[in-house]
């Protein structure tokens, strides 16, 4: 019964988180560009961006709601971006693969948890550049508690793993300052790969730096070509998010 319940159970969690982040991805970057509007993650209610109409919670279920509604909202017949329902997909799809990975144990919690915060700081960040304090705190400070009630042995390498990865990036950053007069890189990142050192320990970090720029490199070719790439920053946040959360895997599944 438990090899059914906990996929199911992981794949409703996901779908039901995929919502939240929704809101987190919409509004978030809001509140810290425009803090004078006044805008919370909770306040106002859930409603139609075309139209303003308040949303009912039937038309606020987690993809149920836009397959029965054709992908339209109720009130203004406007389209609903497709980004809402993949959202949730994703969520979804990225919790039910945790659950078949690792069975209901704390490390599936805690994969699922940085999963999380990796999607949506990796959305924020492909839209805005911005990897907000909001998001990569706490995902480091998470790191550490989880290792502190779940794997004491490796909390001092943990501690280390935050602080070498917020320094070498904040490093790395300094030298291009100094050979090329601007910022190479974004103070969230150095936050981010502190986060990632947090989770995975600090021998793991030159292995997740080579696969976040790898990846990087491939996320550059994949929306760039030609002459387009240059003078454009490219965000590093999914990539850092996306090696950290195969490094845990590796870690943890093999």
């Amino acid at each position: 019964m438990v090899n059914v319940l906990w996929p199911a159970c992981m794949a409703i969690m996901g779908l039901l988180l995929g919502s939240l982040m929704n809101v987190v991805v919409y509004r978030l970057p809001k509140m810290i560009e425009k803090p004078e509007i006044q805008l919370s993650l909770w306040w106002p209610g859930s409603h139609c961006p075309q139209c303003q109409h308040p949303l009912r919670w039937l038309d606020n279920i987690p993809l149920l709601s836009w397959l029965c509604l054709h992908g339209r909202c109720r009130y203004c017949q406007q389209p609903i971006n497709w980004h809402y329902p993949a959202t949730e997909i994703l969520l979804m799809a990225g919790f039910f693969a945790i659950s078949l990975m690792f069975p209901p144990v704390p490390i599936a919690v805690g994969m699922a948890v940085f999963f999380w915060f990796g999607c949506a700081m990796s959305l924020i960040d492909l839209r805005t550049f911005l990897l907000p304090d909001a998001l990569t705190l706490p995902l480091l400070w998470l790191g550490l508690l989880f290792h502190s009630l779940f794997s004491p042995w490796m909390l001092s390498d943990a501690v280390y793993g935050a602080v070498i990865g917020y320094l070498a990036l904040w490093g790395l950053n300094k030298i291009c300052r100094l050979l090329l007069k601007r910022d190479g890189l974004g103070y969230g990142d150095f936050k981010l790969l502190a986060a990632c050192g947090a989770w995975t320990g600090w021998q793991c970090l030159s292995l997740l730096l080579v696969m976040a720029s790898i990846l990087g490199i491939l996320l550059a070719l994949l929306f760039f070509r030609g002459n387009a790439l240059k003078g454009k920053s490219i965000p590093f946040g999914p990539p850092l998010a996306l090696a950290g959360f195969l490094v845990l895997i590796w870690l943890n599944r093999f």
